[in-house]
């Protein structure tokens, strides 16, 4: 496991090389937050880095719930016992419900669904719930509840899966050939292109995702990335 820090925010890169996996601390002053919770057997890893760090993992925020971001969950849950966040709809998905409201596109829900996880969220968020230094930020597209995180002290913005990094800057839905994998669990492409507009709007001074490198300065990289997104989800 590879870790980089920014500021407040720790990157957590699993198989940075192969098929890169991100997690993230945000420091407070009371300790850690854990925003998503990487693959199975990632658990141990993780809790090395905080000992490293010296703060304790105060909570866990996920920013949706499919199985990449899920892995560790349990295992973190009981040793860690404290409060998981997860959005009120993405909290359906994390219990295994794949079914759509009938407000939402009706386009089926992709992915890694998860399977079997014991752990019931303590916190349903909603947009604009704060946590700590950070504010929640509904960017729906990738799966129908996923939310985005931006640090009020810095203006970091993690952003789940609305976008990628890794083989270039992708809104979700946009196929990158050498790393197709985030658009193939992408639920709904429209909605996923209302929300990188979304957080193009916040201009983030720096972008942290599910997959791929930290993105400094990133306002550019983004405007480029939806300019892609508007010219392949219309042909």
């Amino acid at each position: 496991m590879r870790v980089i820090k920014e500021g407040y925010l720790y990157q957590l890169t699993f198989m940075p090389r192969v098929f890169p996996v991100n997690c993230y601390f945000i420091e407070e002053e009371d300790g850690l937050t854990l925003i998503d919770a990487a693959l199975p057997n990632s658990a141990k890893a993780i809790l090395q880095a905080a000992e490293k760090i010296g703060k304790e993992i105060k909570r866990i925020v996920l920013t949706h719930a499919h199985g990449d971001h899920i892995g560790a969950l349990d295992e973190l849950k009981a040793k860690l016992d404290v409060p998981v966040y997860i959005s009120a709809r993405d909290s359906r998905l994390l219990a295994g419900d794949t079914s759509l409201d009938s407000t939402e596109p009706q386009t089926p829900i992709r992915g890694g669904i998860p399977k079997n996880i014991k752990t019931r969220p303590d916190i349903l968020m909603k947009e604009g719930d704060e946590i700590g230094s950070l504010r929640a930020i509904s960017t729906p597209g990738h799966t129908p509840g996923s939310m985005s995180f931006i640090d009020q002290r810095t203006n970091i913005l993690i952003a789940g899966d609305a976008f990628q990094t890794r083989g270039g800057t992708a809104v979700s839905g946009v196929t990158i050939p050498w790393f197709p994998f985030p658009a193939m669990a992408t639920w709904n492409k429209d909605t996923a292109l209302q929300s990188a507009r979304k957080i193009m709007e916040l201009k983030p001074a720096l972008l942290a995702v599910g997959h791929g490198e930290l993105l400094r300065n990133p306002a550019a990289y983004i405007e480029k990335a939806i300019h892609k997104a508007e010219e392949a989800f219309t042909k």
